[in-house]
């Protein structure tokens, strides 16, 4: 993926020094873990897309970087809780922060972010902006709390999957891209269609994941295969498998699931999957949401910055990590 965030590579420096420099703290923990987050690298996707988005709206500023810095912050304490949540050990291809300094700590830490996050929000003096990320932080939480209502849930079906993840995930992809629209000079209909271009963005990215849960590289996602089975979430491949498999797999599914997931589970659980064709059923889904994503851009086609958003949206569905 880092050549489609060429463009706005050197921003993406920038971002890191803000992160840097508004994560500093006397308390020392707090620094130490904030050290060791950002230090951690990731994709910085969501930045890159607000980037992106502001650069094909017309690149209007400094404060840019600022709110690049703020939605990755929010989306760092959404891991730190997450990850506090589901036990995770490993992410990005090291420690979490929980296996490293402990539950409570990280907890504390990424309530930290989220509160100098909103300080960072008021220094931009723009209501519009406050509006958009407090929203979107709101939703974040109802589907952090959907997802967790639904842990080992085998009646979930396709709709409420769909539901969760955009609230929990295509929600500040969504926020991202609206917030590079609106940061130039106002237009409604734009920040709509970024707004719905970042929505559909982030739900490919979702469903992708969940397909490499099932088929990626350990090495090149970063953690460990089978932890969404393990930690009982029903995603698209099961959703689907259980909807069309054979009754002796869903059995087998249903029984994973609901037993909590081992290790033992995930290989039967895996050739349940590719017999009902779940994956490719995925798959096809996060590509659909791909072209959706597109589709609100064809407007702009033409225009340079714009080819890099359509870029990184046919990546979305296709992309090995």
């Amino acid at each position: 993926m880092h050549p489609l965030l060429q463009p706005v590579a050197d921003d993406l420096k920038r971002v890191d020094a803000v992160m840097r420099e508004r994560l500093d703290s006397d308390v020392v923990l707090i620094r130490s873990i904030a050290d060791y987050i950002v230090g951690g690298g990731g994709k910085r996707l969501r930045p890159a897309l607000l980037l992106l988005s502001a650069r094909a709206c017309g690149d209007p500023g400094e404060h840019r970087f600022v709110l690049a810095a703020v939605v990755e912050m929010i989306h760092t304490a959404t891991l730190l809780h997450d990850d506090v949540v589901d036990e995770s050990s490993q992410r990005r291809g090291r420690l979490t922060a929980n296996a490293a300094f402990g539950n409570p700590a990280s907890v504390l830490v990424g309530d930290f972010l989220y509160s100098r996050a909103f300080q960072m929000m008021v220094g931009i003096s723009s209501m519009r902006v406050l509006e958009i990320l407090s929203e979107a932080t709101n939703v974040i939480a109802e589907g952090e709390v959907l997802q967790l209502m639904h842990a080992g849930d085998t009646s979930l079906d396709e709709d409420d999957y769909l539901e969760v993840i955009r609230r929990k995930t295509a929600k500040l992809f969504e926020a991202s891209a609206r917030l590079g629209a609106v940061l130039d000079r106002p237009d409604p209909a734009r920040e709509e269609a970024y707004a719905r271009y970042g929505r559909h963005l982030g739900s490919a990215f979702q469903i992708m994941d969940d397909v490499l849960d099932y088929t990626g590289d350990v090495q090149a996602i970063g953690k460990n295969l089978g932890d969404d089975l393990a930690e009982g979430k029903m995603t698209l491949p099961l959703i689907r498998a259980l909807a069309v498999g054979s009754e002796d797999d869903r059995a087998l599914i249903r029984h994973a699931i609901e037993g909590g997931g081992r290790l033992e589970d995930f290989a039967p659980v895996a050739g349940a999957l590719a017999r009902a064709g779940a994956i490719d059923y995925a798959q096809a889904r996060a590509r659909a949401e791909a072209g959706l994503a597109a589709e609100a851009l064809a407007p702009w086609a033409g225009q340079p910055d714009v080819g890099t958003l359509l870029q990184l949206a046919a990546f979305a569905a296709d992309r090995p990590f």
